[in-house]
């Protein structure tokens, strides 16, 4: 035999527990969430299993193929239940499923002495878990497509080795005796082994501290009172200094607000400001950005849109506001918003048509509140 199998075993596990301890790492700088835990422990139990296997130096007895195996299957239980709700399942109820049934059907021909059905149950179902697992990936919408299709891809290498090698023993009849023998598809089994659990420990990392990158960019962008973008990231998609002609920008301010404040409480006024920008949102199409600029002040830009499409839709918010009939704690009264409407003129930077926005808004204040106020359309010279 060209490799040693025990030896390719060992350094499976090794491997494995580096990404482990990776793992691990990095749950100190990430949150703790629930498929962290998942992967912890079936990693651990993955690399325990492998290294048993590797320790029992050729010996087919009944304790050391029952508990590596049985360790070495419930650790890819947790492994396909990390993979679930990393990927947005909250349903881990599949895995414990598979996984105990997994452990029934491959671990019971061993106290019947049936060493080679054993071995080819443990197999197809080991397999079994690890295309499962590249399914998931397969399905996988919001991570980046070509690592998860790789970690897929090694999941399904792992699989085919595995179901290649029940394939091989159910061709060869016998149920009773097991080889002393490690056979060719053995040692294609661990090979495949250490390329899989080095790689797809890798990717998952990779993965992980992506998704971590990417909500402490979101966070650093949005308000986290409402959702909506802040000031910070309004001014990063859109530079005070842009030439933006014929860009629609809407200010809206809640008139009363600070008597919300005032009479009924601040978390009252949160909801106030959490049920507007609820409205705004669903007025939002892919190009559209929303922002919190200020207390109660908000501000909406609308690439694409003409002037009348803009204000058709400052209008739709007003209504829609002032139809939840929120209290502003004044008698008989409702929470309403105010609104001025500009558009860029032909050389026109975003800076001037917010603040042309600005004062329409002011103009909206001053004629009543709970109305919409158009900022003059800047001609070309």
């Amino acid at each position: 035999m060209f490799v040693d199998y025990n030896a390719l075993l060992i350094a499976s596990a090794s491997s494995g527990t580096s990404m482990l301890l990776a793992i691990l790492v990095s749950r100190i700088h990430t949150y703790k969430e629930r498929y962290l835990v998942f992967l912890t422990v079936g990693f651990g139990l993955t690399v325990l299993g492998l290294a048993l296997m590797g320790l029992r130096n050729g010996r087919y007895e009944l304790m050391t193929l029952v508990v590596p195996f049985t360790i070495l299957l419930v650790g890819l239980s947790f492994v396909y239940a990390s993979v679930r709700t990393f990927l947005g399942n909250t349903n881990i109820w599949p895995p414990i499923i598979v996984g105990l049934v997994a452990i029934l059907v491959s671990q019971s021909p061993y106290f019947f002495g049936l060493m080679g059905l054993g071995g080819m149950l443990i197999n197809a179902v080991n397999a079994l878990i690890l295309f499962l697992c590249a399914l998931e990936f397969l399905r996988a919408k919001d991570d980046p497509r070509p690592v998860t299709s790789i970690i897929a891809a090694l999941f399904l290498l792992m699989a085919t080795s595995l179901f290649n090698s029940a394939v091989m023993l159910t061709l060869r009849h016998e149920w009773v005796l097991y080889p002393a023998d490690v056979m060719w598809w053995d040692s294609m089994n661990a090979i495949s082994e250490l390329i899989g659990v080095t790689g797809i420990g890798a990717l998952m990392l990779v993965l992980m501290f992506g998704r971590t990158s990417r909500r402490h960019r979101a966070e650093a962008n949005t308000d986290p009172l409402t959702g909506v973008l802040n000031r910070r990231a309004l001014f990063a998609r859109f530079a005070e200094t842009d030439i933006v002609p014929g860009l629609p920008v809407l200010q809206f301010d809640l008139d009363y607000f600070k008597q919300i404040n005032d009479h009924l409480g601040h978390a009252q006024g949160d909801a106030t400001l959490q049920a507007f920008a609820g409205i705004l949102n669903a007025h939002l199409d892919d190009a559209a950005s929303v922002a919190r600029i200020g207390g109660e002040e908000f501000c909406m830009v609308l690439p694409g849109r003409s002037r009348r499409e803009a204000l058709a839709i400052a209008e739709r918010i007003r209504t829609g506001f002032a139809e939840l009939s929120l209290s502003c704690g004044r008698p008989d009264a409702i929470a309403t918003v105010s609104v001025g409407l500009a558009t860029g003129g032909e050389t026109e930077t975003f800076s001037s048509v917010l603040s042309r926005a600005d004062s329409a808004l002011y103009k909206a204040k001053n004629a009543g509140r709970n109305v919409v106020k158009q900022a003059e359309t800047i001609r070309a010279a």
